[in-house]
Formats: C-alpha cells, structure tokens, sequence
C-alpha cells in the first residue's frame, strides 16, 4: 500500500489521527526508578491544548507567523472559538510533499505522541481536512531565542536569561537521551518560550533513535536531513561520517554552539564557507567567548561596569531601563547593549566543556544540570526572568481582521497571510 494511501492523509473532511493505536508509548522503560524528575505531564496552564477540539471550522486564523518544512508548511497564529484559546497551526499541503518528505512528517507526529515531557514541543492534536494536515501547538508568544537575538538582543542576551534558556533546554535533551535518542537539530531557533515562560525545545524533525532492536546502540551513523543549513551546530564527530559514529554527546557539543549564539548574538562558523567550516571544526578548533564591549563606555550615561566578571543576572535589565527607551521604540532607538561583555568563569567553563573534541570528554545532560552555571535558576522566579525580556513584548491577539472565520477546506497551498513574508516572528527552519 502506498504512503498516500495512509488513513493520516486521508482526504475526508476532518480526520483525527489516533497513534497510540499504532505506537506503543515504552517511555517507561527509559525512566530512572524515582520517577519524580520524570514524570510524564504535558504543559502547565495556558500551554495545554488537549482539551481543544480537532474541527477546522472551530478554529479562526488571525495572523501568519512564519513558513516551515521546506516552505510547504504555514504557521499562524489562531483562535479556538468555543474556549477563545490562542494556538499555533500548521498547515501543510499534503499533495505537494514528496514520499519521503510524507515520511518525515509521519515520523515527526509519531514522536510528538511518543514524548511527553513539560520541556518539548510536542502537538498532541493533529487532523486533516481535505488535503492539508493540521498540526495544533500551544503559542509561544515569545517566539524563538533566535528571533528574540535577531529583534530584540542583537549583541547578546544577560548570563541569567542563557542560563533559564539552557538550562529547558538540557531537561529536555535528558529526557530524549534517556529514551535512547538524539536530537540533532539543536540551535536558538528551535528553543521556543512561551509567554507563560516556560522554556521549548522543538524541531523534532530531526530527531534520530537509537534503539535497534531493543538493544541501545553505542553510536550510529545516520546524517541529518537537510544538514547544510544545521552545519554550524553539528559535532564535529557527526560531520566526520567515519566508522566510530556519533551518539548523544554529539547534541552536547550544539548546546555549546548554541550558548556562543546566545552570549554574542552571532552564530559562530556561520561567516565561514561550508567546506573551511568543517576543517576547522575536523582540525578541532573550536569558537570561544570574546569579553569585548560592543559600544564606548562614554554612551553608557556613568553605568558601573563590574570587574569581577560576574553576571549578576540583573545588569541587562537595569542598564536597559535605565536608558528610558519604551518597548515599542523603533529598533534603531532600542539600547544594543548595557556595556562590556565580562562573562563569568563558569559560563567560561561551560562552553569549554561542551566544545571538547572527543566526545567522551564531554559530560552528559544529566551531569550539566549540576554546573555552576546554573545556580542562578533557582535563585530566580519564572516572572523576574521574563523581566529581563525587556523589550521583547509577547505576541498578543491582533486587532486587525482575522484571516478567516473558519477556514473553509481547501487542497490548495496555504496562501501568506502577510504583506512582507520575512516579517515572521516566528522562526520555523
């Protein structure tokens, strides 16, 4: 039988997909005996959308967010009309995917039903209509960290915002590791936040088993879709494709990549032509944090800059206030950056660690979340971080008219719902 045969993309009218009639949920077999660090729940408040139905006509579309899955797939921003709950939709035309692409997109919602875990976006409602399936997820009304650098952090975001970003983040990789899988696609833009504050890490696209057999295999070999765009984040134990594999340190090594993107606002290798980029990192060089100031201190209005090297979690937020801009200033208005990058030494040590050459040298998931680094998380409530967003504002209800209301069904592609496609602020890649 042929995939588009499959009952998923069946063109009825609305077809909810019920998998866990087809996968078996063995999570509990990966779980340490406690249990209580890992208990399965899904999200917390107004991140939960189990309760939502699986009709398109329940459902208005209020504003495009971005374009995904080689373009095909639309995401917007809608409202579920009985509750009045906003919600993410992706819509993809089924037509216009290729069988393997149809594959990617059938393992991709088989692994959202598997996992359940407070730190990864899964979508536990999926359906189709007509031919376009329809894949729900709770808004993360800040977006991506990569979106919050590019709008609102251009020189970087403060230590203790990296370390509430990360530190999601690495529960979430804990979690997939101990169920025997490696995600592979970790980078700012796939680590969501929503406007509750809770921290994602998405783009399960991407993310490989390694259970053959029921047996966990020591490395595999496979090479990520669509790699040159992940390229600057991939281990160098990935890129190499010898004998010896690679395993789960090897999404060690992108959280390392990840915390240089997030300290300086530029992605490192990424100036760097795709070949020279992987010498260097074959060669086992690897980027490091510059201390520099991204303006002269004379702009700062007489702001103390600390010489110990210690972010105290609060410097960002407080210079940026200080400078009494608004939140809706313009971007060539908003302050760039409190004064000179001193970063602490357990930062330091932390992009050090993760960076290591041979991964067996690198700690695990589980072992990071002890590091010093991440002691401020626990000095600090979910609300004082998000304070430290500043400017970053949530995306909220627009007050423009919606796209539709309801959506009637439709086999062509979903069309932008936007004047200027690269005004997304959502970053899907």
């Amino acid at each position: 039988m042929s995939f588009l045969d499959c009952s998923c993309i069946s063109h009825a009218q609305v077809q909810p997909m019920d998998i866990e009639e087809h996968y078996e949920d063995t999570s509990h077999q990966f779980l340490s005996c406690d249990g209580s660090e890992y208990t399965l729940q899904g999200p917390a408040g107004g991140d939960d959308i189990t309760g939502l139905s699986a009709e398109p006509a329940h459902y208005q579309l209020l504003s495009e967010l971005g374009r995904g899955f080689h373009n095909l797939s639309l995401v917007s921003m809608a409202r579920h009309i009985p509750t009045g709950q906003l919600v993410a939709v992706k819509q993809t035309n089924l037509d216009e995917c290729t069988e393997e692409e149809l594959l990617q997109l059938m393992n991709e919602i088989l692994l959202s039903r598997l996992f359940r875990h407070s730190n990864l976006l899964t979508s536990r409602l999926v359906f189709s209509s007509c031919c376009q399936l329809w894949v729900l997820t709770p808004l993360m009304a800040y977006g991506s960290a990569d979106t919050l650098l590019r709008t609102y952090f251009p020189d970087g975001m403060s230590e203790s915002l990296i370390a509430y970003l990360l530190y999601g983040v690495l529960k979430a990789l804990e979690y997939l590791h101990r169920m025997g899988y490696v995600h592979r696609g970790v980078k700012a833009s796939h680590i969501l936040l929503s406007g509750e504050g809770r921290v994602y890490l998405s783009g399960l696209h991407s993310v490989y088993s390694m259970m053959r057999e029921g047996k966990r295999m020591r490395a595999v070999f496979d090479m990520p879709h669509h790699s040159p765009a992940l390229l600057p984040w991939l281990s160098p134990e990935l890129l190499r494709q010898d004998l010896h594999g690679y395993g789960v340190k090897s999404d060690i090594y992108s959280l390392g990549i990840v915390a240089c993107e997030l300290v300086s606002g530029r992605v490192p290798f990424q100036d760097m032509p795709p070949t020279l980029m992987l010498l260097q990192k074959l060669r086992g060089s690897h980027c490091c944090l510059l201390d520099v100031a991204p303006f002269p201190l004379g702009e700062l209005g007489g702001l103390k800059v600390s010489r110990s090297g210690v972010d105290s979690g609060i410097g960002e937020s407080v210079a940026t206030g200080s400078l009494t801009h608004s939140a809706t200033a313009p971007p060539a208005d908003r302050p760039q950056s409190p004064g000179p990058k001193n970063h602490s030494a357990t930062l330091h040590n932390l992009v050090q660690l993760c960076l290591q050459q041979q991964p067996e040298r690198r700690p695990s998931a589980s072992e990071l979340l002890t590091h010093a680094f991440f002691k401020q998380v626990k000095r600090h409530t979910r609300d004082s971080f998000l304070s430290l967003m500043y400017p970053a504002v949530p995306l909220t209800s627009p007050e423009d008219p919606p796209v539709s209301s309801p959506p009637a069904p439709s086999c062509h592609s979903p069309a932008s719902t936007t004047t200027d496609a690269t005004e997304a602020v959502w970053d899907f890649s």
